[in-house]
């Protein structure tokens, strides 16, 4: 058989039953190869959409999202999603096609150093030199993207060693196993006693943590210490609005365990006042680097380190779990997590045929609720941080500690692929859509109904708040948009959509996109307000 068939193959072996694509020279082999086989091919618009797709099926499944690329400029643009699926902890399988090992250094056509290209942005990043290796490199792949801290892994896929013939054998189910990293019963029994003698402890998780199988582990290690564990997921880090007024509870906490949370800029490097300057913390992580940088960091106040993936440490410390005495602070944190102003429920635009993001937001929520596994997406700038306060659901996806936008229409299409029968709202601003919002056409084509709500103040919101802030009202420059109306180019792709100007079109409005089976847009016209500051 050929390499391409005996990658195929390895994929099915792996229960891979979509791979996100966009066509290519070099990948036609694998389009073959994929003839009458159970693996369907979406065919995207852009091949950075395909790897946004990938990343949600990823982050909703927790198996491996496939995306498939050409070489060359095709697999340049899938390189830039591969960003955020890496601050995200997503497990990402890239493959990208390349040009022939027998033609290298000879300029090629599209001949590039592509591992080279993506390894600064996955877990490992390199080139199958034969088929006979197919199998054994794409098992390689996912094994690396599924262990540790999860990650996106790039291999290239030179065009010749796809046409060879070869008679190695496809992979086997095992052969994908993740590598486990636990965390011993008596090193999790010392923390939990550390964490106990503590009077405002934290547990701190990383995104890998935080999908709803994830939360949900989540929370039941919460209730067998009964001390707070937040899982931060948000560049806005402690001032992330989905967490209300963290910020406070966090500068009051006199002892920390990070469990695979990275000690970044989203927790200002452990520095105060964000973080109590003898505030005890210890760390649970899978990479000795992410160790070393906080050790680096903290000096003498990282007073334990201990190397595990996060889902076998949460095993560990729930089995070593006890409660713990300050009842108090477990209901202080939660309360301070769900606070939101009061304010925000009489909110309204002071903008003619404008909304306030809440006015947008609120009705949302009722779409969310029909559904127990109900997804939401979240992107873009300060619209994505008003959805982030305003909106709940059981799955959620969130463009991330990344901070990137424009991912949130594949995102979602990923999230309709991966669970089909439920509600999927995608909230974005329209700088965001802007994007790729050609993915309208893929949605239409496959029939991957879905919602995507557009907060449209015609800029770049985020960036004339900077400009506002720090320059004045005099030096805005570059920042303003069109207030194109995205609901006709929805129809004009083939889907649903309306154009808001008044909350009262809001509830109207939503019956009317999820009756039309469609993939639907709503483009509402918002006023432009700076992200909400969530304090007591």
């Amino acid at each position: 058989m050929r390499g391409s068939d005996l990658l195929v193959k390895s994929l099915q072996s792996a229960g891979v039953t979509r791979i996100f694509t966009l066509s290519g020279n070099h990948i036609m082999p694998v389009f073959d190869a994929t003839l009458g086989r159970d693996i369907e091919l979406i065919h995207t618009r852009h091949e950075a959409a395909a790897v946004h797709m990938a990343d949600a099926w990823a982050r909703l499944t927790g198996g491996p999202g496939i995306a498939l690329v050409t070489g060359g400029p095709g697999h340049a643009n899938a390189v830039s999603a591969l960003y955020t699926a890496q601050m995200a902890e997503s497990p990402v399988i890239l493959l990208s096609g390349h040009a022939p090992i027998n033609q290298l250094g000879m300029g090629a056509f599209q001949e590039m150093a592509q591992a080279a290209m993506a390894a600064p942005v996955c877990k490992a990043a390199w080139t199958c030199n034969s088929a006979d290796n197919l199998a054994a490199d794409l098992a390689k792949a996912i094994r690396i993207a599924l262990s540790g801290r999860p990650g996106p892994v790039n291999l290239n896929l030179p065009n010749d060693v796809l046409d060879a013939l070869t008679s190695a054998q496809p992979a086997i189910p095992a052969d994908f196993n993740p590598l486990v990293q636990p965390l011993k019963p008596d090193t999790a029994t010392d923390l939990i006693q550390v964490l106990a003698r503590a009077q405002r402890p934290l547990i701190l998780a990383g995104p890998a943590c935080l999908s709803r199988t994830g939360r949900l582990e989540l929370a039941r290690l919460e209730a067998a210490c009964e001390i707070p564990v937040i899982g931060m997921e948000s560049p806005r880090g402690i001032a992330d609005p989905s967490l209300g007024a963290y910020a406070q509870v966090l500068m009051r906490s006199d002892c920390l365990l990070l469990l695979n949370k990275r000690l970044d800029f989203t927790l200002k490097f452990g520095q105060s006042p964000a973080i109590m300057a003898d505030a005890r913390v210890y760390q649970i992580d899978p990479d000795v680097s992410e160790i070393e940088r906080s050790r680096k960091a903290l000096g003498d106040r990282l007073l334990g380190s201990h190397e595990a993936d996060p889902f076998s440490a949460i095993g560990s410390l729930r089995q070593a779990a006890r409660p713990h005495h300050n009842k108090e602070w477990l209901a202080e944190v939660r309360a301070a997590l769900a606070w939101r102003p009061p304010a925000w429920n009489e909110a309204t635009s002071g903008v003619p045929e404008r909304l306030h993001p809440v006015e947008m937001l609120r009705p949302l929520q009722r779409v969310l609720d029909s559904h127990p596994d109900a997804v939401l997406v979240i992107d873009g700038g300060e619209i994505g941080q008003w959805a982030m306060a305003c909106l709940n659901a059981p799955n959620r996806i969130v463009n991330g500690v990344a901070g990137s936008i424009g991912s949130a229409l594949s995102l979602g299409l990923g999230a309709r692929c991966a669970l089909p029968d439920v509600p999927v709202v995608a909230v974005m601003g329209d700088g965001t859509v802007g994007f790729h919002i050609s993915e309208f056409d893929t949605a239409v084509r496959y029939g991957l109904p879905l919602l995507a709500v557009i907060g449209n103040d015609a800029r770049w919101n985020a960036e004339y708040q900077i400009q506002m802030r720090d320059y004045g009202p005099d030096r805005l420059i570059g920042c303003e948009l069109q207030a194109t109306d995205y609901g006709a180019v929805a129809r004009a792709f083939g889907g649903h959509g309306e154009r808001i100007t008044q909350a009262t079109q809001m509830n109207s409005a939503l019956e009317q996109a999820r009756s039309s089976g469609l993939p639907a847009l709503l483009n509402v016209m918002i006023e432009g307000l700076p992200a909400p500051q969530i304090r007591y």
